[in-house]
Formats: C-alpha cells, sequence, structure tokens
C-alpha cells in the first residue's frame, strides 16, 4: 500500500522497530521511555499484572522514574486494566493517560504516559504506541526471565512454574466468539489446567483435572495436553481425540492416575456445541440473564481409565450465549460452614457480572477471588473455569 493510501509511520515508532531486532529485554523500559519522549510524552512506565492478577508491577529502568506497585482494585491504573479503557487524569506532575497493554485482548498490564496536553490526536498516538509496545514485550518475554519474575510475588511451586508455561494466552477474541480462562491458586496450581485453539469456524476447549496434586499431577496434565494438541492438530474428532489423551495416560502413568476433561467443539458458524464428558462436571450454558442445564448425556469415565470410545454430547447454542467449562474445585470450594460454592452461586456470579459491563477476562478475575474468598482464602483443590462465549457483541467492550 502506498503513502497516499495509508500515512507513514510516525519516526520514532519506525527507529523503534529497527531498533528491537538487537534490543537487550533488561533495556526494555530505558528504551521505550526513551522512544516515548521522541514522540511527546515526557515520561513513559510500563506495568506488568502480577500472576493473581492483584498488583500492577512496574518495569523499572534508567531514566525511568521511580514508581510502586498499584492494585488492580483501588487505583486509577487498575481501573484502567479492569476495564480494558484508556484513562485521563490531571495531578501535580501534569496530564497524564493510562492506557491498557493489551496482546490481542489479553491484557499484560498497563502504561503510563505523562503528557504536555491531552487531546484526541495524543491519546490515538498513545493507543498505537502501546500496541506496539505490548507486541515488544511479548515477543522478549520468550528470551528472559526478567518479565516472569516480575510477575510473581511469591515463589511458584515447580508444579506451577510448569503449568503457567504449558497455558495458551488467557484470553482471545474476534467477533465471533470470545475464549477466556482463568485458574487457581495461581502460585501452587498443580493439575488443573486448559488449553484452546480457533481454526476457522471451529473454537476448540478442554478443561483438565488430572488426579492429585503437586509435581505428579503437573506431569499428567503436561502429558495430556500434549497428547490433546497433537490429536487436534491432527484433526481427530472429539471421540478419537479423547481415545488419544487416555490411551497416552494409561500407558505412561499408574492405574491410579488419570485425568478429569471436558473437550469441546464449537462450530462458530451454526452454534452447535459438542463435547465429550470424562467424569468432569457438566457445562452450564448461560441465556438470556439465567443458565441452562445441556441435555442429559452420561459422562464415560476419566482420562486414563476408558475402555472404549466416548459418546458426543450436542447441544445448539443462542446467539449471546456463554458456556462455563470448569473443574470441580469451584464448585466444590467449600465455607467454613461447609457450604460448596455450588452451581448457582457460579452462574449468578458470572451473569451479573456481564450485566455490570465486565468483559469475560474481568468476570474470571473476579470470580476467582470470590471462590478464594469463599474457602477463607485458601483453596483445597485447584479450581479452573473457561468461559466460552459465541456471538456476544463483548470483544467491543476489550479493545480501548
Amino acid at each position: 500500500m502506498t503513502s497516499i493510501d495509508q500515512p507513514a509511520l510516525p519516526g520514532p515508532l519506525r527507529s523503534m522497530l529497527r531498533e528491537l531486532h538487537l534490543l537487550a529485554p533488561d533495556r526494555l523500559a530505558e528504551r521505550v521511555a526513551v522512544h516515548g519522549r521522541r514522540l511527546g510524552f515526557r515520561d513513559t512506565v510500563l506495568y506488568v499484572v502480577d500472576y493473581e492478577q492483584v498488583l500492577l508491577q512496574p518495569v523499572r529502568g534508567d531514566g525511568v522514574p521511580e514508581r510502586q506497585e498499584l492494585s488492580v482494585e483501588g487505583s486509577v491504573a487498575g481501573r484502567c486494566y479492569r476495564k480494558h479503557e484508556t484513562v485521563r487524569t490531571t495531578g501535580s506532575g501534569g496530564p497524564r493517560l493510562w492506557v491498557p497493554l493489551l496482546d490481542g485482548v489479553e491484557r499484560l498490564g498497563v502504561v503510563e504516559l505523562l503528557v504536555d496536553s491531552v487531546t484526541d490526536e495524543v491519546e490515538e498516538t498513545a493507543k498505537a504506541f502501546v500496541s506496539l509496545l505490548a507486541e515488544v514485550l511479548v515477543v522478549n518475554e520468550a528470551y528472559t526471565d526478567i518479565f516472569a519474575r516480575l510477575r510473581r510475588r511469591k515463589t511458584l511451586s515447580v508444579a506451577a512454574e510448569i503449568q503457567w508455561e504449558l497455558l495458551p494466552p488467557m484470553t482471545f477474541a474476534t467477533d465471533r466468539v470470545v475464549v477466556s480462562g482463568a485458574l487457581e491458586p495461581a502460585y501452587d496450581i498443580g493439575g488443573d489446567s486448559f488449553d484452546y485453539a480457533v481454526n476457522g469456524s471451529s473454537a476448540h476447549v478442554l478443561v483438565l483435572d488430572a488426579v492429585g496434586h503437586g509435581l505428579p499431577a503437573a506431569l499428567l496434565a503436561s502429558a495430556a495436553i500434549g497428547a490433546y494438541r497433537h490429536a487436534r492438530r491432527e484433526m481427530y474428532d472429539l471421540p478419537d481425540i479423547a481415545v488419544a489423551v487416555n490411551r497416552v495416560i494409561a500407558d505412561n502413568f499408574t492405574g491410579s492416575q488419570f485425568a478429569t476433561a471436558a473437550i469441546a467443539r464449537l462450530d462458530l458458524d451454526t452454534g452447535l456445541l459438542r463435547w465429550v464428558n470424562a467424569g468432569h462436571p457438566d457445562p452450564l450454558v448461560l441465556r438470556d440473564g439465567a443458565f441452562v442445564r445441556p441435555p442429559v448425556c452420561r459422562p464415560h469415565p476419566p482420562l486414563g481409565l476408558q475402555v472404549r470410545k466416548p459418546d458426543v454430547c450436542e447441544m445448539h447454542l443462542h446467539p449471546g450465549d456463554r458456556v462455563l467449562v470448569y473443574s470441580d474445585g469451584i464448585v466444590e470450594a467449600r465455607s467454613e460452614s461447609g457450604e460448596f460454592f455450588g452451581e448457582e452461586r457460579l452462574a449468578d456470579f458470572v451473569l451479573q457480572a456481564g450485566a455490570s459491563g465486565d468483559a469475560a477476562p474481568e468476570a474470571l478475575r473476579r470470580l476467582m477471588r470470590k471462590v478464594l474468598e469463599h474457602q477463607g482464602g485458601q483453596l483445597q483443590d485447584d479450581a479452573s473455569i473457561v468461559v466460552l462465549e459465541w456471538h456476544t457483541g463483548s470483544p467491543q467492550r476489550m479493545v480501548p
């Protein structure tokens, strides 16, 4: 496309793109600040969110002003993160822009920009700059431990280290589908995990709960997800995917080790949802302000214990439906009085979050805080959940 059709990138962005090829990750914050000043931003500070999505941690560097960690719940930066929106403020240092740091719609953190004045043109430049910063951060994170260390407020268990490296981005969205996931306890997750892929007109989702805790459960989950990805990429149908994962677990782990799972596929053209239930809780469907139970479908034994090809469950979604696929650690979280969190509380919370304007990733962030609070801040079992939304119109709420 010629320059007549589309304006050229501003010079500072072009020079930044050239520099990226040989940029040392530990100099990222410093060089971002330099290029920000060339664009007219007096200060540029990146913040990345921690694994529990509780705090926003500043990325430090030469020439970057000192900043403290900020609360996701109780700060302007937190509002920017929670609401996926650019926030304008004025303080003693002058006007500021707070812009969500997004990889697609995946929330990485926020960026603070100190400006001389706030105009629509300045804000548009800021959004373009921050979009580039998100790509830079994702690329650099693959080469270094700096950002992984920054995201942790305490030590991850070895099992949790494995699981976080195994996970896909926590949120993905197009104009037809949103997939968003969450899991806890973030620093000590063991056997729970999830995976997804969107291939053309099909959205694929797996939620897995490997029996046990700690490293043995994480290793089983890793093998199971590897087998799932292999079978999915070979374009197996759902029952054959279950057979492939079942075989890997049965052949490589003892009889007392297995995994419950829901393996689902959504046709984005027709809304047909198909899934295999391997000893897992049934999905919940939220529709028109209420929750709908799927048609009765006999569950099969967990993966690793199956002796025949499983049956497939089916239902047709309506535009705007949200499907919740979750592990029993969500609904079986117990309060001090012994009360389960339960399906109804889960469905009601997600419905109310949606009604209040929360997009899927924020609804799940708040849900996990609620589940932890229900069980006194200490989960007795891993808890994981994936929300699959079909034609809800919510992706627009995740783009600032």
